[in-house]
């Protein structure tokens, strides 16, 4: 059963000037493909054709380029006129969603080969992956060096994939403004209505800098992540 996706592109990428003084986050190019067209796409692979972009920053160049591309899905526009967060944006976009039984949600700078058919088998799911230490490791014994481990997973933690499948019925328990992640998902889990799903050896990433675009580009390129997309 196809669903309804929302990828949630309302930030500014401050952290990602100069390029995002001229041009809005999602258009940011990996591998000359901008973010949200990769985005796109990856929910096409899993057959969702119908999308929801929560825009704000530079909407009208975001909704310029997606009206001159077929990309072989339907693409409507939720509006924020000011910063919403992720709670906000997705409660702003309510009428897309309302109708809908259950649907997906993207943070707009994510770029990954998760699949989404493990998290549509159960609502109000969240992707979670191995945390990754931004730093590398020196292993000792006593005061010599062992061996060097460069940016580790901690196994033994879970960090947040920014991928979601949620009911509908959890629109009603959204802020009207801030993020999902500080408000309605606490709430959820602390009576047991919040579920995870494990994903290891996956490709994801989140572009937040200059050179997270470096990283990203060369890790698709040895995923062979656009052939992924194609299958």
């Amino acid at each position: 059963m196809c669903v309804k996706a929302l990828i949630l592109s309302g930030g500014l990428g401050k952290r990602l000037r100069p390029i995002t003084d001229y041009l809005p986050k999602p258009l940011v190019p990996i591998d000359s493909i901008p973010i949200i067209e990769w985005q796109a796409r990856y929910f096409k692979k899993f057959g969702i054709k119908e999308i929801v972009v929560c825009a704000g920053y530079r909407n009208e160049q975001i909704i310029d380029y997606l009206s001159k591309k077929n990309l072989g899905v339907r693409v409507s526009y939720s509006i924020e006129k000011t910063p919403l967060g992720t709670g906000g944006a997705i409660k702003n976009a309510r009428k897309y969603i309302a109708d809908e039984e259950s649907f997906f949600v993207i943070n707009g700078d994510v770029i990954t080969d998760i699949d989404l058919n493990k998290l549509r088998a159960r609502k109000n799911s969240i992707a979670v992956i191995p945390l990754r230490s931004a730093f590398g490791l020196v292993h000792l014994t006593k005061d010599k060096v062992e061996r060097f481990e460069e940016k580790p997973k901690a196994l033994s933690y879970w960090m947040n994939a920014g991928v979601y499948h949620l009911n509908s019925e959890i629109i009603k328990s959204l802020p009207t403004c801030g993020n999902i992640e500080n408000t309605t998902f606490p709430k959820f889990a602390s009576i047991g209505n919040l579920y995870a799903i494990k994903f290891n050896n996956v490709l994801w990433r989140s572009i937040d800098s200059h050179k997270d675009i470096e990283d990203c580009v060369m890790e698709m390129k040895s995923m062979r992540y656009e052939r992924f997309l194609s299958k």
